[in-house]
């Protein structure tokens, strides 16, 4: 590349922009790389295109990543609703399997745990009967 064509440190700066601006965008969307010459009378018009072609390609990658996004946030959303189904359905489960139970069962089941399981199963409850409490509104999605 010649410099010799500008005046000033800033032509050059604006022209080194736009050839890295174009390149870089043209790769990241598979087009093909133009290249635009400033000349001295033109470089005022010529800022304003190339400020006009970089916020395109920006809100091109912007509007890009967006989608990426909302679509990882639907199935993410979709995860979260199949896991609280099986979580439901299990502490149902767990809980049908717990009144069935004969006491003698249910004590014989507990000296086969260990330690800590116990107190991992009453918290567990506790966080249930909370999840389960009718005046807690909301989400966290």
């Amino acid at each position: 590349m010649s410099t010799e064509m500008f005046k000033t440190p800033m032509e050059v700066a604006v022209y080194q922009l736009h050839n890295f601006s174009i390149s870089f965008f043209s790769s990241f969307v598979g087009g093909d790389v133009v290249s635009v010459k400033l000349d001295n009378s033109a470089s005022g018009a010529s800022v304003v295109a190339i400020d006009n072609k970089i916020e395109q390609a920006m809100d091109l990658v912007k509007n890009h990543l967006m989608y990426a996004v909302r679509e990882e946030v639907e199935i993410l959303k979709e995860q979260i609703k199949e896991l609280a189904e099986k979580n439901s359905q299990l502490e149902r489960e767990n809980s049908l399997l717990k009144n069935l139970a004969s006491p003698e069962q249910l004590e014989k089941f507990q000296l086969h745990l260990p330690s800590d399981v116990p107190a991992l199963m009453e918290n567990q409850q506790g966080v249930a009967e909370t999840e389960a409490s009718p005046h807690i509104v909301g989400s966290a999605v």
